[in-house]
């Protein structure tokens, strides 16, 4: 392939990042990355002027000839039209904003728009921890639990554009558990970072730390490491949950690898060995031995994968 420079864009609900992507048959480059604040509240119209704004910074900061706009974007996306078709109430009146057709209204450059997740998931498959492998299922775990299932390179994005939800599946443990989407018993409520906190202050733990900071998983992480029992059964906990569930979607997609990324993902022992045991005590035999393997790109995931997306048109090859 030809060397290809995208402005590639990600917005969360806290930050917006953007830079340069070039993507060849070598390893993805990327340069000038500005990172600015969502300010999600201030409403949908808001944050599409600051991601417009971003991105002819963005140009303005190339040095040669640009290829189109990449964008990865929290909600859930239409990917052949590039709107945002649902929102919740973190990024109020994003829902239903033409994202992809009014970046080029602004710019002149043709833009693809992917959810965020499944472009973090397009960048990890083709560029990261499954790079070579037939198909791939991509779960961040961390302030929540997002995924997707990769194959071939084509994401999997279902009959409304949003599968991959890994976070708002069944989870036993979770029972009676109320979840942010409305319903109870899914597994992100007890697996993901603020489940790990609550469940660490349920069992006896300090709310605070460190002259009155409110308590964070990196602490409980130390403080495991350390020997707290609150911190090791609250880690524990959270690693078993979702060790299980994944052990049941590998039954049921039966992926190459399993990719693991997101600030969870790189607590200590307590954490990864219940997620293991969790994973053996669910898999069948004939996907028992699927590795599960840790993401290799980071916060650069969904920058390359939204450059990769506008480059394939979400249809990327993944090497076999």
């Amino acid at each position: 392939m030809d060397p290809q420079t995208i402005v590639a864009v990600d917005i969360g609900g806290t930050k917006i990042a953007c830079g340069l992507v070039t993507l060849s048959d070598d390893k993805p480059v990327i340069k000038s990355v500005e990172k600015v604040p969502t300010c999600a509240m201030e409403g949908g119209a808001h944050v599409l002027a600051t991601v417009i704004e971003q991105v002819k910074a963005a140009v303005e900061r190339a040095e040669g000839p640009l290829a189109g706009v990449g964008i990865s974007s929290a909600g859930v996306v239409n990917p052949r039209t590039g709107d945002i078709t649902f929102a919740n109430e973190l990024m109020p009146g994003w829902g239903g904003t033409a994202l992809g057709a009014e970046v080029t209204a602004a710019t002149g450059l043709a833009c693809r728009v992917l959810n965020d997740v499944h472009a973090h998931a397009l960048g990890e498959a083709r560029w990261g921890g499954g790079r070579g492998a037939q198909s791939c299922l991509v779960v961040a775990v961390g302030t929540g639990i997002g995924g997707a299932f990769v194959e071939r390179g084509q994401i999997m994005l279902g009959a409304h554009d949003e599968a991959g939800h890994i976070g708002h599946v069944c989870c036993p443990a979770a029972a009676g558990v109320p979840c942010s989407c409305g319903a109870t018993g899914h597994l992100e409520p007890i697996a993901a970072g603020p489940g790990i906190i609550r469940e660490y202050v349920r069992l006896g733990g300090d709310e605070t730390y460190d002259g009155g900071k409110p308590m964070d998983g990196a602490e409980i992480d130390r403080r495991a490491a350390a020997g707290d029992e609150h911190a090791q059964a609250a880690e524990a906990r959270a690693g078993r949950a979702l060790g299980e569930v994944l052990g049941s979607m590998v039954n049921m997609l039966d992926p190459t690898c399993v990719i693991l990324s997101g600030s969870v993902a790189q607590c200590g022992r307590w954490w990864s060995d219940a997620m293991e045991d969790g994973f053996k005590g669910q898999a069948m035999p004939p996907v028992a031995g699927t590795p599960i393997v840790d993401g290799e790109l980071g916060g650069d995931a969904p920058l390359i994968g939204a450059a990769e997306n506008f480059v394939r048109s979400g249809y990327a090859e993944v090497a076999e």
